[in-house]
């Protein structure tokens, strides 16, 4: 089932279409929903009909039940949670399709119709659906990355692209994400051309500027003020529902995605402080999150006062005291979660981290030590292992963790150069410059232009 432009659609629903742009803007959204429900049924593949639904649906959710919704999600949902949209692409899709004429807002359905649209091979809609995820909950590594790679096979590079910085913003030891980066450089310049072999250049166009206004018809209504009448509504339940958490999610999401971070941490305080609450790992981790991005936001517009008046001693005191409470409250923060969640051993690679930034590298080599039960971050706890036991000159058992990295890392990414430098300036700190040179030329053979390999290299045949 291939993914279509509306310039190929029959000239009398490109019309209809064409109407539906109009209607939305004049608020009639019962005809845009109508017209675009009707299209997606004979032309499920043609993404800006999509897109122009789901902007109908979001202007639209303020009017809907959002119980009625939630509980329609719940029954339809059933049948597909655990594989059902691979063995049926085209019945998951309608199912999806119908979830989110309920609930726009519904992960599982925006998760669903990507499910749905691989099995369709409909790419560029899996993105579409994986990017409305993103939207919903920001802090979801895994939509962001899905996103990505979704992206790839799309054959969108410079959004695969756009979705690891993101990821590295966070996370600059991402392994996933540096390899999304990876592949997605590769394919951007591999694929440079396709743009001219794909259709006329005049449905390019065409398909373009209506792509083009639709996203900008998707920005209006995902703007501050749709955030904020997403949070008037779930503090509407909330008073409802005091006790469920769900609410208060939906609450902190919103203020997050309007930078008002202290009303954030509010409602995740208010939240931990009921019974249900108090268990909850992700509430616990998602205030000390918030409580990590205010004071970072806080030393932030301080490096910019003290920029702009670098000979105000008083502002240079407060941002020398900002940053010693940062370190400290992360520090703090993290003990205190890795104490109450010990077998949280992502949280003990936070932890091995900021001991490691400290200088305290025996904390650090424990923590590393107990991280290494999580695959997920597991090599990179081997790596931060290594770098501690370096720190401390113990670069035999450094070496060790650095080789036992380097073997766990299939492809030559950033993270594996980065894992081999710090192997060969072990090798150079133990005066073993043969063992060193093998290594860095490992690297050069792969990216001459990492760090200061390629004078490393020059200078060991020049000698």
């Amino acid at each position: 089932m291939p993914e279509i432009p509306v310039s190929s659609l029959d000239p009398r629903v490109q019309k209809q279409i064409e109407n539906s742009q109009i209607a939305l803007q004049r608020g009639n959204l019962d005809y845009v929903l109508d017209v675009t429900t009707q299209v997606l049924k004979s032309a499920p593949g043609c993404l800006p009909v999509r897109r122009l639904q789901r902007v109908a649906q979001l202007r639209q959710l303020g009017t809907k039940n959002k119980l009625f919704a939630k509980a329609f999600g719940s029954v339809t949902q059933a049948g597909f949670l655990f594989g059902g949209g691979k063995k049926d692409p085209s019945k998951a899709l309608e199912t999806a399709e119908k979830m989110l004429a309920s609930d726009p807002t519904s992960v599982p359905a925006l998760k669903l119709l990507a499910e749905a649209a691989a099995g369709l091979d409909m790419p560029d809609t899996v993105a579409f659906a994986w990017e409305a995820v993103h939207e919903l909950n920001p802090g979801d590594r895994e939509a962001l990355l899905n996103f990505g790679e979704a992206c790839l096979v799309a054959k969108r590079p410079k959004d695969a692209l756009r979705a690891a910085d993101e990821l590295l913003k966070t996370r600059p030891q991402d392994g996933d994400a540096l390899a999304l980066m990876r592949k997605a450089a590769i394919a951007q310049t591999t694929d440079k051309g396709n743009w001219e072999d794909k259709g006329s250049f005049r449905d390019k166009l065409k398909d373009e500027a209506q792509s083009t206004m639709l996203e900008q018809a998707s920005k209006v209504v995902t703007s501050d003020e749709m955030t904020q009448k997403l949070i008037d509504e779930a503090l509407e339940r909330l008073k409802a529902q005091p006790d469920n958490l769900n609410h208060y999610r939906s609450v902190v999401e919103g203020y997050k995605k309007l930078n008002k971070l202290e009303d954030a941490l509010l409602y995740v305080q208010k939240a931990r402080a009921l019974p249900s609450g108090q268990a909850d790992t992700s509430l616990a981790k998602q205030e000390a999150d918030l409580k990590t991005a205010i004071l970072e936001k806080r030393i932030k517009d301080l490096e910019a006062q003290v920029a702009a008046n670098p000979d105000n001693a008083e502002l240079t005191a407060t941002l020398a005291k900002t940053k010693s409470d940062f370190a400290e409250t992360q520090l703090a923060e993290a003990k205190q979660y890795v104490e109450r969640y010990p077998n949280d051993y992502a949280a003990r690679y936070t932890l091995g981290n900021l001991y490691l930034e400290l200088g305290d590298y025996q904390n650090a080599i424990a923590n590393f030590q107990q991280a290494q039960k999580n695959p997920k971050v597991r090599v990179s706890a081997i790596t931060g292992m290594g770098r501690a036991l370096k720190a401390r000159k113990m670069f035999d058992l450094a070496v060790a963790q650095f080789q036992l990295a380097k073997s766990e890392l299939p492809q030559m990414d950033e993270l594996k150069k980065d894992v081999i430098y710090e192997l060969a300036t072990c090798y150079e700190s133990m005066g073993k410059k043969d063992e060193a040179i093998i290594e860095y030329k490992i690297i050069y053979s792969d990216d001459i232009g990492f760090r200061d390999v390629a004078d490393k290299i020059n200078a060991f045949y020049t000698s």
